[in-house]
């Protein structure tokens, strides 16, 4: 790692200061957008620190359909990385960078080590809490509310444009295409978006988000 590396780990993640001299040796990498970083029930290969870009971590079904249970960026920690090595078990979700993305990764026994500075725990026990909270709203998000608030919240804060495809935000989701096809529709006829080809545009915002707080009644 040379010290540009260096200097922009320590920005990112200030509590490596004093375990810095572990990590000086360890490899930078850039990933193009879309390469599986790690698979289910792959044993767990060392703590990732993102330096650039993003991951996005998902549970997949039997049936093919995915659940996105968070997505990581420079400064912050992989809930399930963090587990697998804890517990030194198999890893539960699949890693999947969405953009160019840059990372290093702390082995297994590195990581146990770093764990020996308190200011590191604290630190990874700090993310791990922050990241439990973030799982614990999704468990909420899909046992109360109904998936066109959420297909609606999902599409706000992206600007007027959203480039996602169907697919993507069913998996988002955690649901199917062609229920996520039927609400966007649905959408559109009420004026809320105006649907093309791997593009969202919003139309009516403020509707938009009184559906995503739930005060608009389903159609």
């Amino acid at each position: 790692m040379d010290a540009v590396h260096r200097q922009t780990l320590l920005s990112l993640y200030p509590a490596l200061e004093a375990v810095m001299p572990l990590l000086a040796s360890l490899p930078v990498t850039t990933v193009p957008a879309g390469t599986v970083l790690f698979r289910e029930n792959d044993p767990c290969q060392g703590f990732p620190l993102l330096l650039a870009g993003e991951v996005r971590v998902c549970r997949a079904a039997t049936n093919g359909r995915e659940l996105e249970l968070y997505r990581v960026q420079p400064g912050e920690m992989c809930l399930v990385s963090s587990a697998g090595l804890f517990a030194g078990q198999a890893l539960t979700a699949r890693g999947l960078s969405t953009v160019p993305t840059t990372l290093t990764l702390l082995p297994a026994p590195v990581f146990r080590q770093a764990l020996a500075d308190a200011r590191f725990r604290d630190f990874v026990l700090g993310l791990f809490a922050s990241r439990m909270a973030d799982l614990t709203s999704l468990i909420e998000a899909i046992a109360f509310q109904r998936l066109d608030s959420r297909l609606a919240s999902t599409l706000l804060g992206h600007g007027q444009q959203v480039r996602a495809t169907h697919q993507s935000l069913a998996d988002e989701l955690g649901t199917v295409r062609e229920i996520v096809t039927r609400l966007l529709h649905r959408f559109e006829r009420d004026g809320l978006v105006e649907l093309s080809r791997e593009c969202i545009t919003i139309c009516d915002s403020a509707r938009l988000r009184a559906l995503a707080g739930g005060s608009t009644t389903p159609v």
